[in-house]
């Protein structure tokens, strides 16, 4: 691409001026307390896809948050690129581990720290910055259009919706999106498979009110102790799922695919270092990389109750909650496994406490073929600035809207990551190495072009 590193060059602290003006925002999807920071955070992307050269950009409500949308036609009859990101971020609790304020963004060793540098501001930002490239030097070589929402963190609820109601302004050819991870920095790779989630809330009510220990300890249920032997009861010492047909569905990846997965660079002995871990622990029989990628799996993701203040209180809670979540694979379908957890969770339940079970949201997983042409065009693209060919992987998160968009708007998505494992997305310390920010605008140009050039033929 003529010019293309010199641009980069020339307005790359521009670029970072404009992304910490978005960092700024804390836009907090799951909390209510950040509603006008939505709104905020999307008139800023407006003025920003505006000034990259879009022809028309609208912020568009929805029954939650809006939907920034942009598109600059060029020509109906050439391929279309629609490029899907998100603003919304991730709660930053507990603030106390940040080493920096996690909404005023600062560089240090080479990094870019912050809630949202990674996870999606960072990377999402990055085809805005491609896109103005190839705007400015008149080497736009198809139709773009940008889909920006302020809720996938919470499981993109209003976006499906919207798309429905949408389907002739977002048709497109490709969705194009960065919000997955590459194997190491210099080793590019194309998330092909991303997992499904089943989420859920459980509530245990033991008795009317919280008791003393000592009057009533022995003899009334701990709703605490039962909720934990509960959960601890929905996985056997294999590491596996013990909810009745929760694999009836799995798609057993072969022998073959699993040798070509052993092939990608992985250091067991940095993966433990790095986590500070003396093993590693998960479903046995398989890899960890087969564990996070291919396998569906079961956690706990908070648990509460009864007294946590400072010093002691010896009751008996009323209460006991947990937020539990899945990961799914392939044909694995997360209102059937949702429908599956309530049933057995509510079968197992002593007669002595009470249990409720509410689904918060859910997404089905995901698998792009690697013979599309987009696909092809994205490998070109990281060869063209890596210089080696990409990896295919399956990611062990999720995005759930991605399959949404192919049963919805009929199209597939190529998944062009490129953050990395120690960038801590949804934990304290998030960051983003500057070089794969700079990295990510110098490559996306050239998915472009192939990813044109294909589709002509």
């Amino acid at each position: 691409m003529k010019d293309l590193k010199n641009y980069i060059e020339k307005n790359k602290e521009r670029f970072l001026e404009e992304l910490f003006d978005l960092m700024r925002i804390p836009s907090i999807s799951s909390l209510v307390e950040h509603k006008d920071d939505m709104y905020r955070c999307a008139e800023k992307w407006k003025e920003y896809l505006l000034e990259a050269g879009v022809d028309k950009c609208e912020v568009m409500h929805t029954e939650g948050n809006p939907v920034v949308y942009a598109e600059k036609i060029i020509n109906k009859d050439l391929p279309t690129v629609l490029v899907y990101g998100h603003y919304d971020v991730m709660p930053v609790d507990p603030v106390e581990l940040w080493n920096t304020s996690p909404f005023e963004p600062v560089i240090k060793e080479g990094k870019i720290w912050g809630r949202g540098a990674d996870d999606d501001k960072g990377q999402s930002f990055m085809h805005a910055k491609a896109f103005e490239y190839m705007v400015k030097t008149n080497q736009l070589p198809c139709n773009v259009k940008f889909m920006i929402e302020g809720e996938e963190e919470i499981g993109s609820v209003n976006l499906y919706e919207f798309c429905r109601q949408n389907k002739e302004m977002l048709k497109s050819d490709i969705i194009l999106v960065s919000d997955t991870s590459m194997i190491a920095p210099d080793v590019p790779s194309i998330t092909t498979g991303l997992r499904g989630l089943s989420y859920w809330e459980v509530k245990v009510t033991g008795p009317n009110r919280d008791l003393h220990s000592g009057l009533y300890g022995g003899a009334v249920a701990n709703p605490i102790n039962i909720l934990c032997e509960m959960i601890a009861g929905m996985i056997d010492e294999n590491r596996h799922i013990t909810i009745p047909n929760f694999y009836d569905d799995v798609l057993e990846v072969s022998d073959y695919e699993r040798e070509l997965m052993g092939k990608a660079p992985f250091n067991l002995e940095e993966y433990k270092k790095e986590l500070d871990l003396k093993d590693v622990c998960g479903e046995k029989g398989y890899t960890t990389n087969e564990r996070t990628g291919i396998r569906p799996t079961f956690d706990v993701c908070g648990i509460w109750g009864g007294y946590t203040g400072e010093g002691a209180k010896t009751v008996i809670p009323s209460t006991a909650h947990a937020k539990i979540s899945t990961r799914l694979v392939p044909n694995q379908d997360y209102n059937k496994i949702g429908k599956q957890f309530k049933d057995y969770l509510l079968s197992i339940a002593p007669s002595y406490v009470k249990v409720e079970v509410e689904f918060l949201h859910g997404g089905a997983s995901y698998v792009t073929p690697i013979e599309l042409p987009a696909y092809k065009a994205a490998e070109k693209a990281f060869e063209a600035t890596y210089g080696v060919k990409a990896i295919p992987t399956r990611s062990g998160g999720s995005i759930p809207i991605i399959a949404g968009f192919e049963d919805i708007l009929g199209v597939k998505a190529i998944l062009m990551g490129f953050g990395l494992g120690s960038d801590a997305i949804h934990s304290p310390n998030e960051n983003y190495p500057l070089e794969q920010f700079y990295k990510g605008i110098e490559t996306i140009p050239y998915f472009y072009r192939f990813f044109t050039e294909m589709m002509k033929k």
